[in-house]
C-alpha cells in the first residue's frame, strides 16, 4: 500500500472505534439522541410497570425484534456477498477492477474488501448481541409482576430498562457498521475517496445524533418527561 492508503486506513479505524466516545463527549455537553432516547425508554419501561395488559408492549418489542432480525439477516447476505469475492481467487478480483475500482494489486483489493467484511462481521455481531437481549426484555416484561408499591414498581422498571438499553444501543452500533461498511467500500475508489467518505459518515451521523429534526423533537419529549 501506498502511504496515502496507510493514513486513509488509520483515520478511518480511528473514527470508527472512536465514534462512541466522541458522542459521549457530545452528549455531556450538547445532548445526543441516544442519550435522550435512554430517559424515553427509561419512561417506557416505568409505564409498563402501571399496565394491567402489556399488549401494546409486547406489540412494540415484537416490531423491535423484527427490525433487528432483519438487519441482522441483511447483513449475513451481505458478508456472504463480499466473503465470495474476496475469496473466490483472481478471477473475481479482476472482474472487481472490470466495473470501475481503482487498478490495484491483488493483495490491496484483498485488503480492501476485508475492511468491509471486518466493518459488516462487527455489524452482525452487535444485531446478535441485541437479538439476545431483546429476548431477555420480553422475557421480564411478561414476567413483570402486578405491584402495588410504586417505589417496587420504579426498581422494577429501572431493571428492565437497564437490559432494554444496551440491547438497542447495539442494535444502533450494528446498523452504524453499514455506515462504516459503505465508507470502506470507497476504498475500492482510490484513498481519497476513503478518507472524503469516513469524514462524510462521521459528519452525517453526529447531525443526526444532535441537530437533526428527529433529535430536537426526542429532545423536547424527554423535557416533558424529566418534568413528570
Amino acid at each position: 500500500m501506498q502511504w496515502l492508503d496507510w493514513i486513509a486506513v488509520v483515520i478511518f479505524i480511528l473514527l470508527w472505534l472512536g465514534y462512541d466516545p466522541l458522542m459521549g463527549l457530545v452528549a455531556r455537553r450538547a445532548g445526543s439522541l441516544n442519550a435522550d432516547m435512554l430517559t424515553v425508554r427509561a419512561a417506557w419501561m416505568h409505564a409498563m410497570t402501571h399496565r394491567q395488559m402489556r399488549l401494546v408492549d409486547s406489540q412494540l418489542m415484537g416490531h423491535t425484534i423484527s427490525s433487528a432480525s432483519f438487519f441482522a439477516s441483511t447483513n449475513l447476505l451481505l458478508i456472504a456477498a463480499v466473503a465470495s469475492v474476496l475469496f473466490g481467487g483472481e478471477t473475481a478480483m479482476r472482474g472487481l477492477i472490470d466495473v470501475g475500482s481503482e487498478v490495484a494489486t491483488i493483495r490491496l483489493l484483498e485488503a480492501k474488501l476485508a475492511l468491509i467484511l471486518v466493518c459488516l462481521a462487527r455489524g452482525l455481531l452487535d444485531f446478535v448481541w441485541a437479538l439476545r437481549q431483546l429476548n431477555y426484555t420480553v422475557a421480564l416484561i411478561g414476567a413483570a409482576p402486578e405491584i402495588d408499591h410504586e417505589g417496587d414498581r420504579e426498581a422494577y422498571g429501572q431493571a428492565v430498562g437497564r437490559v432494554l438499553n444496551p440491547a438497542l444501543g447495539s442494535f444502533n452500533r450494528g446498523v452504524r457498521g453499514y455506515y462504516f461498511a459503505l465508507a470502506a467500500a470507497a476504498w475500492l475508489f482510490g484513498s481519497v475517496w476513503l478518507l472524503l467518505s469516513i469524514v462524510s459518515v462521521i459528519a452525517l451521523l453526529m447531525w443526526r445524533q444532535s441537530a437533526s429534526p428527529a433529535a430536537n423533537a426526542v429532545r423536547a419529549a424527554r423535557r416533558l418527561l424529566d418534568r413528570n
